[in-house]
């Protein structure tokens, strides 16, 4: 999938997350939520600042919740992104971003299926 898809669907399921925890607050959204919420926080910061910056201003803890959720739903490519440094995850998010998309897609349809959090 290219990779305005990728960004389009990751905008409208983090914009999805991002209603539920207004509505429910954080601590509502499940582990799938909780990482698409931050990779849709790193998206953010890199297409509208260039840099991390933004992103740990908005949720000083995205990657160590982004690492957390992904460990938890056995995802090794969102781990390993959300586990490298902010100016290494900063260099790479470009390179990285199809790949860490379509790994969340795929969870996110299995989460579906089994309905489970």
């Amino acid at each position: 999938m290219a990779d305005d898809d990728n960004e389009t669907w990751l905008l409208d399921a983090g914009q999805e997350t991002i209603e539920k925890q207004l509505a429910l607050g954080y601590s509502s959204l499940s582990a799938i939520e909780r990482l698409t919420y931050c990779l849709w926080v790193a998206d953010y910061g890199m297409r509208n600042s260039g840099d991390m910056a933004t992103a740990d201003d908005l949720h000083p803890s995205f990657r160590d919740e982004g690492w957390a959720a992904a460990q938890h739903l056995g995802l090794p490519r969102s781990a390993a992104a959300f586990h490298l440094s902010l100016p290494e995850l900063e260099k790479q998010y470009f390179g990285l971003f199809d790949e860490l998309v379509n790994e969340l897609k795929s969870a996110r349809r299995k989460h579906l299926c089994e309905g489970a959090s």
